[in-house]
């Protein structure tokens, strides 16, 4: 990431309800504010880090005072304009435990068209944010590229889920809001859909994965829509010797993404 060519802008907020402060409060805080700004707020070292080693270059860096005031610069020249809040204030913004002391506003673009012969991964009204994030994260380690969210899937840019996903976000490419009655371009993906089911198919590790494929990871309780079934051409079961009757969809994700780039097959 080069440092932007400009001069650059520092503002020094003091007041709780300046109105660009109320603005990146809802948009910290408010699980679908960016769908109407197309911008989101990544906070904190890590995924500002990970935002920065992929190329994006935040609208504007948002700093603590305490911060400020040590001159980091690898995150000061970063941005064309920089705002510097108390800690205190800074830390009202946070949805973090222990309060970070820097964050981004980025621009974030929908993208147009869907990648083809590609392997993605298929959210069927996955709901809980944590589980929807560690299924980005696994996706983006075990290099899958793009995801497509039906509608009912947790807010794939809103705060928890950006947060849970460590910076995976940035590696993929996201597709949200998919009806149940655009199941048609799915055929655009031109690879096999794979379902996760508790009863149907074949044990994970007796499955002759095609390559590249498109996964399809199912509600926490209903498991895959029928109408995705009625798609998939592979199903994969995953033994639980344990007992127990299901496992969470971020872990059963996770062992299944995993076993596309350690048994890979040509379909």
């Amino acid at each position: 990431m080069q440092p932007v060519q400009h001069m650059q802008q520092v503002q020094h907020i003091q007041s709780r309800e300046n109105s660009w402060l109320k603005a990146l409060r809802k948009l910290a805080q408010d699980n679908t504010a960016y769908r109407k700004t197309g911008r989101c707020w990544i906070e904190g070292d890590h995924l500002c880090r990970a935002a920065l080693q992929r190329g994006l270059q935040p609208v504007e860096a948002v700093f603590s005072e305490s911060l400020w005031a040590s001159q980091p610069a690898e995150f000061m020249a970063v941005a064309a304009r920089n705002v510097v809040l108390p800690d205190a204030l800074f830390s009202d913004l946070s949805g973090l435990a222990s309060p970070a002391e820097v964050g981004f506003v980025l621009d974030i673009t929908p993208p147009a068209n869907l990648l083809t012969r590609s392997p993605t991964v298929i959210l069927d009204r996955v709901q809980d944010a944590g589980n929807v994030g560690s299924i980005l994260r696994s996706a983006a380690a075990f290099g899958f590229v793009q995801v497509l969210a039906l509608k009912g899937t947790a807010a794939l840019w809103s705060p928890k889920v950006v947060r849970a996903g460590m910076g995976a976000h940035f590696a993929l490419q996201l597709h949200e809001g998919l009806e149940l009655s655009q199941l048609s371009q799915l055929t655009e993906l031109d690879v096999p859909l794979v379902a996760t089911s508790s009863h149907l198919g074949e044990r994970i590790q007796h499955l002759r994965l095609p390559d590249p494929c498109a996964w399809v990871l199912g509600h926490e309780g209903q498991g895959v829509s029928e109408s995705l079934l009625q798609r998939s051409k592979y199903f994969a079961r995953i033994d639980q010797p344990g007992g127990e009757e299901s496992l969470n969809v971020a872990a059963a994700a996770a062992i299944c993404l995993y076993a596309s780039v350690s048994g890979r097959a040509t379909p």
